[in-house]
């Protein structure tokens, strides 16, 4: 739909437009600008009475603060193309106070720091020019006045030059020549067209895919690689960028042995260092020619890339010229065939071809004079030449006749070329239906002249070996910066040449099948035609001007390979998504990437090792289809996601075609080889893990990450349904930090603690609270998040890091645990560390914050664990030897005592530790018949734990006990009274002194217990308090018991004046917490770690203090220990 615009001039706008041009033109006289890869940003830099650029280079204008130069700085770790740092491109960081010094904007003159005005930026934009990758040197040196600026040029290549032929020259090579010919014969016209069919399609739907990527806004030069890691983030695109890096490499490989052959089978044979004195050793022999001339040929091409890409470039319409006048000498050839075919006879014996290289008559003797002879075809057969010799059985049997190796195109040849004809390797080349009297011993063809077939063939290895010969369709999206409308000439000129050349390929296999002998198709290195190329006899008007047109044309491929595969290589480089490439980032002065040059050419040198072009095609084949299937899964990723940015001006894809060419391009590669298949996977996904975990972060707004929102969106609305169900559970931690006044974390062991208990499965939220406001600690929130991950990354803690600024530091905690998580992702577990300076009376409200927590923890039916003296927890470096995990079931808490330590010893730390379960008898209990059941309980839980019953006998409660609580009370009040006011303070004692009277008057009269020293309390502790048994009748017996001490103690010992005041239920609580702290202490002192259940808080909040001391007593004198609250759910079942 068309949007229409409206320019509304203002008051003073022409003088804006007349002072903005002096700004925004840029300077006719700059001479040089760095063409490495930039952001997406233009400068909008002017000063006062200054031109723009006059005093520096535009490129660095261009930088992001910190990025200047990308030789120096940023190069240092690779970012050639940094993240934007907006969605427009635009970068106004210097543009404070210069451009809207107008009154008609004072409205927005707030904004204007940030936001430039729209005339502003549609200027800038006129002026924006993509550049191009590296290609174009910069070799102009600085004059004596400084750096000569160049003019920036407006790209002015169109879809013919810009596109359809780069592609044309680089789709039409080195198969073409050498191998389809010999495809044709082994597989047949019919198998043959399947074969073109396939990999021709597999590129057109690739086309079409990365057409619709290019035309979605501006594509920087960089060729599918850009496309790909923009289009699937970092990893994928660094994945596939380097295996397509491995495949153009390997590419050059291929050429230069293409132009080996060429040179040594059909130009200068006689230049061959290795010579095969047999028969067997001539695979041998013409392998290590072509190591070392291929060696050699590397070389020299490595050298002129080095020297200067611009004579490559240069000469690249002087081999494209090579190509075209080849095809039409080719098509020309098939013409005259049907009036003159020309004089190619092959020789056959029997139905066997013989190689033509020691004879020239096609006979077995001859009629000289009035004698008869032998000839030379004798001699090979025979062991002399007289008429009498032994000769070869089959030799003898048969006659041979010789045929015209190029019939032509009204033959009829066509009829025995339609079907495919494969063999094991050796297997000789014969003439089908052809008159043959078999020899009763064939142990001897191998050392005699037949043209056999020097490779085991069959389908798959043809496609293998095919596929190359339609890669090269990136050629266009690769110059994207040197085209006039990128968005139009892309798709055109791409599609168009895989048209042009898909016709050419389907003509050329039904021309050859219908033109030349299947004897003749069959030989690869047409050795029953003299050694002529066999393609070069159907040529017109010589075989030459095929064989030069091809070597040129694997020349000058080989020489585009080696100058585009260093490119890409420094490309990904400097990208900084693979850290040991940083170092191919680098180059010569003029941006020329030499080190990457080395490494290609090293990689290239591996290849023409391998020696055998029918070896490597199918290993870069791999690698290209790699490539071309991540090209299509990213235009079928972003069209399914349907992101709002995904508005390609190519209208002519659909997501069905694209997973269309994605099935085709992996069914071609296993079809191809299944083995080189599974390396190049390999190799991807080696890559893609190591940008994983050890590259740079980076955010490209690619498709993989709005895959994952939506799965993510589509998980959490499942996970809404219902709450998991008990086989499911695990714990989902919401870990409370605090920070020092550094914004540090101050313990992160309790990170350690998470992670060894996580061992990275389910959810873990790291939350912490900055007191204030929001504006003026919005700053130190980002800080506190940035070191809290930074912590979170050393401990190797996996999960979501939250910090929330609260005007206080209980509201906060509070909201946290309210309201961290989303949807079914919330947390049901906290953790936290024990508040180890509430005692010292300086920090009343860390005191407050944990008891609140605890209760809301408890009220939101969430567990809670509590590590005390965390700093002494091990790390996740150590591995505790034997030892124990010892565990108090004092109350039932729905199993998680018991899942925790299983949970633990997944980790490597605790592994080795044993697990032992320690249960309270009371007096009535038996102990042995609890033993037996808990031991079976366990056995159905699946665990393995040593268990234990702990007799607790009834005592009096002692004099000690008395001192505790009395020490209890007196250091209470006096923390109550340091934070009270003086009006506070009054009625605080008020409130003590007639406590105190009340207690001492009815402590041994009531019935009921009051709560955790509350003055206002009603004797109302209920049942869920801290349950010491295990069920409602022990409890009520065991406070009648209690109580009965209570009155008896005054019979064993004289009561101390201090003691008659104190609170009955704190003394009897403080005597369970003194004897259950002794039986630990007795069993458990020297144990790793000791899990106990942790009491519930009072209800008022009167006795957060004496409820803070008698946790304190209870774990007195352990190392470490973990206080556990359950959520109020079973945990852990004994069911499948």
């Amino acid at each position: 739909m068309p949007t229409s615009f409206t320019v509304v001039p203002v008051e003073g706008g022409r003088q804006a437009a007349q002072d903005n041009d002096d700004y925004i033109v840029l300077d006719e006289e700059k001479d040089a600008v760095d063409l490495s890869p930039r952001p997406l940003s233009v400068s909008w830099e002017q000063t006062p009475g200054s031109e723009a650029g006059a005093d520096a280079e535009p490129a660095q204008d261009c930088a992001e603060p910190g990025a200047m130069d990308h030789g120096q700085g940023s190069r240092r770790r690779g970012d050639g193309i940094p993240k934007e740092s907006s969605p427009f491109i635009n970068n106004t960081d210097n543009d404070t106070g210069t451009l809207y010094d107008r009154k008609n904007m004072a409205l927005f003159e707030e904004e204007m720091d940030s936001n430039p005005m729209v005339s502003s930026l549609l200027s800038n934009l006129a002026n924006y020019t993509n550049l191009t990758q590296g290609v174009i040197e910069h070799e102009e040196e600085d004059d004596d006045e400084g750096q000569r600026k160049q003019t920036v040029k407006s790209p002015q290549m169109g879809t013919f030059m810009g596109v359809y032929l780069p592609c044309l020259q680089n789709i039409l090579g080195v198969i073409l020549f050498l191998r389809l010919t010999w495809i044709v014969g082994t597989a047949g016209i019919m198998e043959s067209l399947a074969i073109v069919s396939m990999c021709c399609t597999c590129t057109l739907l690739t086309a079409i895919s990365m057409s619709a990527i290019a035309t979605n806004g501006v594509v920087p030069a960089g060729g599918s690689y850009y496309m790909i890691s923009r289009s699937l983030g970092p990893e994928f695109g660094g994945a596939v960028g380097f295996c397509f890096y491995l495949g153009t490499t390997f590419a050059g490989s291929m050429y230069i042995l293409g132009t080996i052959e060429i040179l040594l089978t059909y130009i200068v044979p006689s230049a061959a260092i290795f010579k095969a004195e047999e028969k067997e050793q001539e695979a041998e022999a013409l392998l290590n020619n072509m190591r070392v001339y291929g060696t050699c040929c590397l070389a020299l091409m490595a050298l002129v890339v080095f020297v200067g890409v611009k004579y490559v470039n240069k000469l690249a319409l002087v081999f494209l010229a090579c190509v075209v006048l080849s095809i039409l000498a080719i098509y020309a050839g098939v013409i005259k065939t049907t009036f003159d075919p020309p004089n190619f006879p092959v020789c056959l014996l029997g139905n066997r071809t013989l190689k033509n290289h020691n004879f020239d008559k096609c006979l077995k003797t001859e009629e000289v004079g009035n004698g008869t002879v032998t000839t030379k075809l004798w001699q090979l057969f025979c062991n002399s030449s007289e008429l009498t010799a032994a000769c070869d059985k089959y030799f003898e049997l048969n006659n041979v006749t010789a045929i015209q190796g190029i019939p032509g195109l009204m033959s009829g040849v066509i009829s025995e070329n339609m079907w495919g004809s494969y063999g094991p390797v050796d297997t000789l080349v014969e003439k089908k239906h052809y008159p043959s009297i078999p020899a009763a011993d064939s142990s001897m063809d191998i050392n005699l002249p037949y043209v056999s077939n020097d490779i085991a063939t069959f389908f798959t290895l043809l496609v293998g070996i095919y596929f190359p010969s339609v890669t090269g369709i990136m050629a266009g999206s690769n110059r994207s910066g040197d085209l006039r409308d990128a968005q139009r000439s892309i798709p055109i000129g791409t599609i168009l040449a895989i048209v042009t050349t898909s016709l050419i390929y389907i003509s050329c296999v039904v021309l050859f099948g219908t033109c030349i002998e299947g004897v003749l198709l069959r030989d690869k290195y047409g050795d029953s035609v003299k050694g002529n190329l066999v393609i070069g006899t159907l040529s017109w008007p010589s075989p030459w001007v095929i064989v030069i047109g091809s070597f040129f044309s694997c020349c000058g491929a080989g020489l585009q390979s080696l100058t585009g595969a260093p490119r890409l290589l420094q490309a990904i480089a400097r990208d900084g998504i693979v850290p040991f490439l940083e170092v191919f980032g680098h180059g010569k002065a003029n941006g020329e990437p030499t080190w990457a040059l080395l490494l290609t050419a090293a990689i290239c040198e591996s290849g023409i090792l391998i020696a055998s072009l029918d070896a490597v095609a199918p290993i870069l084949s791999m690698f290209f289809l790699m490539c071309y299937l991540f090209v299509n899964l990213a235009c079928a990723v972003q069209t399914l996601l349907r992101t709002p940015n995904w508005r390609p001006r190519f209208k002519f894809y659909h997501w069905a075609l694209s997973f269309l060419g994605m099935s085709l391009c992996l069914s071609l590669m296993f079809i191809s080889s299944w083995f080189y298949a599974l390396v190049a996977m390999v190799i991807a996904g080696c890559i893609y893990k190591y940008i994983e975990y050890r590259g740079a972060e980076k955010e490209w707004g690619d498709g993989i990450r709005g895959l994952s929102l939506n799965a993510a969106r589509y998980a959490l609305m499942r996970l809404e349904e219902a709450p998991p169900h008990t086989k499911n559970w695990r714990p989902q931690l919401l870990v409370l930090l605090n920070l020092d006044s550094e914004l540090a974390v101050k313990h992160p062991r309790l990170l350690s603690l998470t992670t060894q208990l996580k061992a990275g499965k389910g959810l873990t939220i790291v939350g912490s609270v900055l007191e204030g406001t929001y504006l003026t600690k919005g700053l130190e929130a980002k800080r506190a998040e940035q070191n809290i991950k930074s912590t979170m990354s050393t401990e190797r803690t996996k999960g979501f890091c939250h910090v929330v600024v609260s005007s206080n530091m209980r509201d906060g905690f509070s909201h946290l645990i309210q309201s961290a998580g989303l949807g079914g992702m919330k947390h049901n577990s906290v953790l936290m560390s024990w508040p180890g300076s509430w005692k010292q009376g300086v920090d009343h409200a860390c005191l407050t914050n944990f008891v609140e927590t605890v209760r809301e923890t408890t009220a939101a039916h969430q567990a809670l664990l509590v590590a005390k003296n965390v700093d002494n927890f091990p790390a996740n470096q150590d591995r505790l030897n034997e030892g124990t995990v010892d565990v108090w079931w004092i109350v039932h808490d729905g199993g998680m005592l018991m899942l925790l330590p299983f949970l633990l010893r997944q980790h490597k730390v605790w592994r080795k530790c044993k697990m032992r379960i320690f249960t309270v008898a009371q007096m009535n209990d038996n102990s042995i018949q609890m033993k037996k059941d808990l031991q079976m309980f366990l056995y159905h839980l699946r665990l393995d734990a040593e268990v234990e019953v702990v007799e607790m006998h009834d005592s009096d409660i002692s004099a000690f006990t008395y001192e505790k609580t009395l020490v209890m009370e007196q250091r209470s009040q006096m923390l109550k009274q340091i934070h009270l006011s003086r009006t506070e303070q009054e009625r605080e004692a008020q409130l003590i002194h007639d406590r105190n009277t009340a207690s001492h008057g009815s402590s041994h009269g009531s019935s009921h217990d009051s709560s955790y020293d509350s003055p206002n309390a009603k004797s109302d502790a209920t049942p869920d308090r801290v349950h010491m048994t295990w069920t409602k009748e022990k409890m009520f017996s065991e406070r009648n018991r209690n109580r009965e001490v209570n009155v008896g103690v005054r019979d064993l010992f004289n009561m101390k004046p201090e003691w008659e005041s104190l609170n009955q239920s704190n003394v009897r609580r403080m005597h369970t917490a003194v004897k259950l702290n002794e039986v630990v202490l007795n069993k458990s002192q020297e144990a790793h770690l000791v899990l106990l259940n942790m009491p519930g808080p009072p209800k008022h909040r009167g006795g957060n203090e004496n409820y803070m001391e008698f946790l304190e007593v209870l774990v007195e004198g352990l190392n470490r220990v973990l206080l556990v609250r359950g959520g109020g759910r079973e945990v852990i079942t004994i069911y499948s």
